[in-house]
């Protein structure tokens, strides 16, 4: 039998709730000033619709039997479900050697590149009356935080060794150290460390996790290069490689498209991409006259622009993700459309990809994880050769 969908999602992925702000209201946006300053309350979201994978448009995609997963070297389009059952990597398996976890914290006021904003609780922006794809937001101040950095040695790491790493974000992320102990045991994978960060609070426009992860640019990388990483090698006592094809990036919703973003501006840095609900749309804040569209603009004009670069992606969306198409009207805030847009880009400037695209499921689905993520890692590291 099918799962019911409705599901409650975690905190951390909670982009339905930020973006739920007059989500179904049929009124044009507010034009004079009092109304762009006015606080707003987030009325209750319905679930998006199901949407299917063989729609005039989408990428085809090759349908699997419900409970079947796409071989960890086939590149290109598949649709799954609508069970998802969690795969066996994806529970502490008998005999395994788990790796070390070493945890610490990070203080906004310790940053040069994240100093901390955050937006008023209970309150979102309003589209620009004259520019539908802007959003104003006059409730987002300067404010401080703390976020946890956990970091996954494995298990025989020989102090002083060099190792290949994937950065997450929105962490801790248990599952993943799960998974990674058993893939490694398994050699299905490389032994690996994996650094998963904490974002710095909050969602969507006006918050420091939408700052740091919707933000088209280098900075968020850049963060993770001189502020993370040091303190990862200092504390944890490892040492991650500089070959950026040993290293890689992943996330979910504002998390996938910084594992994207990270990558595109600095591909000397990472050539591996794995993103769960990509927030491939229209969500960047401040406004970018580079990037007027956020990660809409992957798909939209960057990756066709441009020559190839070498990266591998893994990307998942699911049949109800994410889709506002009221608050903004600016067509550019459906998670469905804009994967499947992505893909249909990827495809034809040649990358290395797969595509899942997942039935019966909800933005950062927590079952599709523990079901693909152990396949998604084996496809991910595909052809990887530590650098001599």
């Amino acid at each position: 039998m099918s799962r019911l969908p409705l599901r409650i999602l975690p905190t951390a992925l909670s982009l339905c709730l930020a973006l739920a702000v007059h989500a179904q209201s049929s009124t044009a946006p507010a034009t004079d000033a009092a109304s762009i300053d006015r606080v707003h309350t987030a009325p209750p979201r319905p679930l998006p619709p199901a949407r299917d994978p063989h729609t005039q448009g989408f990428v085809p995609a090759a349908d699997l039997p419900d409970g079947v997963l796409p071989p960890s070297t086939a590149d290109g389009n598949f649709a799954i479900g609508p069970t998802h059952q969690p795969a066996p990597e994806a529970s502490e398996q008998t005999g395994v050697p788990k790796g070390t976890i070493v945890e610490f914290t990070m203080r906004s006021t310790d940053s040069k590149l994240y100093p901390g904003i955050a937006r008023e609780p209970g309150t979102w922006g309003t589209p620009d009356p004259a520019d539908p794809t802007r959003m104003i937001v006059t409730t987002s101040h300067p404010a401080p935080y703390t976020r946890l950095v956990a970091v996954y040695v494995p298990a025989g790491y020989a102090p002083g060794t060099v190792l290949p790493v994937i950065i997450g974000a929105d962490g801790p992320d248990r599952l993943l150290f799960t998974v990674l102990d058993n893939l490694i045991a398994e050699k299905k994978i490389p032994p690996l460390a994996a650094v998963s960060i904490a974002n710095g609070s909050g969602d969507a426009q006006g918050s420091e996790r939408g700052l740091e992860y919707d933000t088209m640019s280098g900075r968020y990388s850049d963060f993770v290069e001189t502020e993370v990483l040091p303190l990862v090698e200092e504390k944890a006592h490892v040492r991650l490689t500089h070959d950026p094809d040993g290293r890689a990036t992943m996330g979910t919703s504002s998390g996938g498209a910084a594992s994207l973003i990270m990558a595109w501006f600095h591909p000397e840095r990472y050539h591996r991409v794995l993103a769960y609900s990509g927030t491939w749309i229209n969500q960047q804040w401040p406004h970018s006259d580079a990037y007027p569209h956020g990660a809409w603009g992957f798909h939209e004009t960057l990756i066709a622009a441009a020559e190839p670069k070498p990266i591998r992606l893994w990307m998942e969306v699911g049949d109800r993700d994410l889709l506002n198409s009221n608050w903004m009207r600016d067509g550019m805030h459906d998670w469905v459309e804009a994967s499947e847009r992505l893909a249909r880009v990827l495809a034809a400037k040649g990358y290395k990809y797969q595509f899942v695209f997942a039935r019966n499921a909800v933005h950062g689905d927590r079952p599709v994880k523990q079901q693909t993520l152990a396949e998604a890692l084996e496809y991910l590291w595909q052809g990887y050769k530590p650098a001599p």
